[in-house]
């Protein structure tokens, strides 16, 4: 706050000549500062000795002295704003950064990207829109999912080369023959980041509050009881097989914060700062896997002005640049990918839509140019031909003369992609003599207030983390869209086909059986991928390490600065 006032100070004294000297006395300088005279003659010494500017005093009460101005206020903002980025001093950067939206990324660019902040590493990241909190169970966000990972720990973690369930806060588990017994046996030096131990009662009690969301309920609807066997053991007893488990409990989703103090996790970073403005996380000393080799990653909220019809979370930024504007001509592509999430249509079967003409519909997408020609930056998206590889979805012939409803309504959410594709389709019906009326649901998720029961169709995004597969397991498990996609006979089946599938030992058993419902629902028309998104990520030179992860973010524990040179 003191570097803000003296600002301001100095920006009173500026403006009545907006910088040209000034002949002016101590009692109009007091009266402009808002303070005594006595006051105002010290704020002129330490400006003058600061290199700010030259007071010029006469002798004798009231005489006016000379004020000359070395430096504009912009200038000395920028210099503030860096030695207190150097300095570590976020909340003062942010205090001095009062600007509008577009200023404020301007003066935040210089200081982007990896630096060496008090001779600890730091990774300083702009960013588009506030961070969403990080509470337990589901978050919409590709953000918040992978900072939930880097702050958080489960009992088992997917390993980032297999993708499969390895140990975690659990060392390893075992099963039992009938399946329905699984001990996970805790490790026993686990500390949480404000320093406590981690004791098996707290993992426990967390987990139990974990099932008592209605989200979680269904996705651990197979666990009858959870027990604390031993100090270092947790024993889940079910209900039916699920081999699906330790999957669950390595989701995001699943993992464990303290029970008194729900910020605090175990993973390979704390969260130190969470402000709609800057979220910074450093790393946590008594992490019980490899350390990361940064110390510190920083989110720079700097919000574009976007339309209040598309909601403040409108962008779906899938590339990610990390470096300072000089640095751009440097900047190479590290890493890159096709997204395995999707954006997708489901389409309601009823009096107003059938099978054929549902399946029209389907062709219509995916055999015009209509996915080719969205209207949304180039080399953003590209068109799916499968859910996920292998897995393509069908094609028909002779659909071209069925006919199409006269009206039907589309329900969709973000991204604002899908807002360029809903607009694409109803132009496209419209020539068909199929009027659709669109409904924009905003959020990323069918959460809330959600307009489902009013659609025939309905479109949006399903991220894909680790284990795609069981992704889209727990997606047709938890989702409340099934529930009105699908009638209540259809939805009651496929929950009972997925409980007999889980109960498969073998993972490529498993992986078939799901695969084989997938189909049924492309084949049924009820469901299809629209398209999937290019990752990249862009880094200079300086920042090393970076690797794309499934959700289009790169591994925080893996990233690193090369030392500064001396």
């Amino acid at each position: 706050m003191r570097l803000l006032n003296r600002l301001n100070q100095y920006q009173r004294l500026w403006q009545p000549s907006n910088g040209e000297p000034q002949s002016v006395t101590i009692g109009e300088l007091a009266e402009r500062c808002f303070c005594s005279e006595r006051h105002v003659r010290t704020l002129l010494k330490q400006a003058q000795d600061a290199g700010w500017l030259e007071w010029h005093a006469q002798s004798g009460r009231g005489k006016r002295g000379q004020l000359c101005f070395l430096v504009t206020p912009e200038s000395l903002r920028n210099t503030m704003m860096e030695q207190a980025l150097q300095k570590g001093e976020q909340l003062n950067v942010l205090e001095l950064a009062q600007l509008a939206p577009g200023e404020l990324r301007a003066l935040l660019q210089p200081f982007m990207g990896g630096q060496w902040q008090n001779d600890t590493p730091t990774l300083r990241i702009p960013y588009y829109r506030q961070l969403d909190p990080l509470h337990p169970g589901f978050l919409p966000g590709r953000a918040e999912q992978h900072l939930a990972g880097q702050v958080f720990s489960g009992l088992t973690r997917f390993d980032t080369h297999t993708q499969r369930p390895c140990g975690d806060l659990a060392h390893h588990w075992n099963i039992s023959a009938d399946g329905l017994r699984w001990d996970f046996y805790i490790r026993s030096t686990l500390y949480w980041h404000n320093g406590d131990a981690v004791s098996s009662t707290q993992l426990h009690q967390q987990l139990l509050m974990l099932l008592e969301l209605p989200a979680l309920n269904k996705l651990f609807i197979s666990v009858k009881h959870i027990e604390v066997t031993h100090p270092q053991c947790l024993t889940f007893i079910l209900h039916r097989p699920d081999f699906w488990l330790a999957h669950r409990l390595a989701s995001y989703s699943s993992h464990l914060a303290h029970p008194e103090h729900p910020f605090v996790g175990t993973g390979p970073f704390r969260l130190t700062l969470f402000t709609p403005e800057l979220v910074r996380i450093e790393s946590h000393d008594h992490y019980h896997l490899s350390h990361p080799l940064l110390k510190a990653i920083e989110y720079w909220i700097t919000p574009q002005l976007f339309s209040q019809d598309l909601g403040t979370s409108c962008r779906h930024p899938v590339q990610i640049a990390i470096g300072k504007p000089e640095e751009l001509p440097m900047l190479s592509q590290v890493s890159s990918g096709i997204s395995l999430g999707f954006c997708y249509l489901t389409l309601r079967k009823s009096a107003r839509l059938n099978i054929l003409q549902a399946r029209r519909l389907v062709n219509i997408i995916h055999r015009s140019s209509l996915l080719q020609t969205l209207e949304v930056d180039e080399n953003l998206i590209t068109p799916s031909n499968a859910l996920l590889p292998g897995w393509t979805i069908p094609q028909w012939d002779e659909l071209d003369e069925v006919a199409l409803p006269e009206k039907l309504t589309l329900a969709y959410h973000l991204p604002v992609e899908l807002h360029a594709m809903a607009e694409q389709l109803r132009q496209a019906l419209a020539l068909l003599g199929c009027e659709l009326t669109l409904i924009f649901h905003n959020a990323k998720n069918w959460d809330g207030n959600h307009p489902l029961a009013q659609a025939d169709l309905m479109m949006g995004d399903r991220l894909i983390g680790e284990a795609p597969e069981y992704t889209l397991e727990q997606w047709l498990r938890c989702d409340q869209l099934w529930s009105h996609v699908l009638n209540a006979p259809e939805y009651t089946h496929l929950q009972t086909t997925l409980d007999a599938l889980q109960v498969q030992a073998n993972e490529d058993d498993r992986h078939a059986a799901l695969q084989q419902v997938f189909a049924t629902l492309m084949h049924d028309a009820t469901l299809t991928p629209l398209f999937n998104y290019h990752y990249r990520i862009s880094a200079p030179p300086g920042v090393n390490g970076v690797r794309l992860n499934p959700r289009g973010w790169f591994e925080f524990t893996e990233a690193w600065l090369p030392p500064p040179s001396a």
